[in-house]
């Protein structure tokens, strides 16, 4: 099927709904279920997921009447799985307790590296590995849900400042600004992070002994 007769298709169901033929709805949620987890398992934790996705199908059915043809139902439901992520962080955010645990040396060998590098190589290239996802996640989760949200469609997804900005409901200046902070503020926080580390490790270094003077 064809991008514009799979538009076609979604826009039609869209208004059987809207007429009453409520049942219709479940052709969009069956057809578009796995795009949806794809999209949560990308910004939620594991067991956030399947609720999430039911909430995302639930506000998507509540706002058919907004639903604009042109767009493309699929990209208009993506934008609403990206925004429940989002409300998912800030009601997180605003009732968090993390505590500032200290990371392992192979956590802190593999910051020092990352540190060394300028710019985005840090999610480029080091956010496959298993150290730099378990890092990043904990950066993250210290970040507010917009700096949180950008960071991780511009440069985990790769986005575009436009795609981002129609994604999250923001203007594109928005997305660049908050970006810019964002970074300074992840930058801030793992240098941070390396700096109390050095400390620990340093206090738990032995302490060298007093040599003591003998005569014979």
């Amino acid at each position: 099927m064809s991008t514009d007769s799979n538009k076609s298709r979604d826009a039609e169901i869209v208004c059987r709904v809207i007429d009453g033929e409520v049942n219709a709805f479940e052709y969009l949620l069956k057809k578009y279920n796995a795009h949806v987890c794809m999209i949560a398992r990308k910004h939620l934790p594991y067991d956030q997921v399947e609720e999430t996705v039911q909430d995302v199908f639930v506000r998507a059915y509540q706002s058919l009447a907004t639903f604009k043809q042109k767009s493309g139902f699929k990209q208009w439901l993506s934008a609403i799985a990206v925004r429940t992520c989002y409300d998912f962080w800030r009601k997180q955010y605003r009732s968090r307790e993390l505590p500032m645990s200290s990371l392992s040396e192979k956590h802190r060998d593999w910051l020092e590296n990352v540190m060394s590098h300028q710019s985005a190589e840090l999610f480029n290239e080091k956010s496959r590995q298993e150290e730099a996802g378990e890092l990043l996640n904990w950066a993250l989760d210290r970040m507010s849900a917009e700096d949180r949200m950008v960071l991780e469609l511009m440069y985990l997804e790769g986005l575009s400042g436009k795609e981002t900005a129609n994604l999250l409901d923001w203007s594109v200046a928005n997305v660049k600004i908050r970006c810019f902070r964002a970074r300074k503020k992840l930058h801030k926080l793992l240098t941070g992070l390396i700096e109390r580390q050095g400390e620990q490790a340093h206090e738990l270094l032995p302490r060298r002994a007093p040599q003591v003077e003998t005569s014979i």
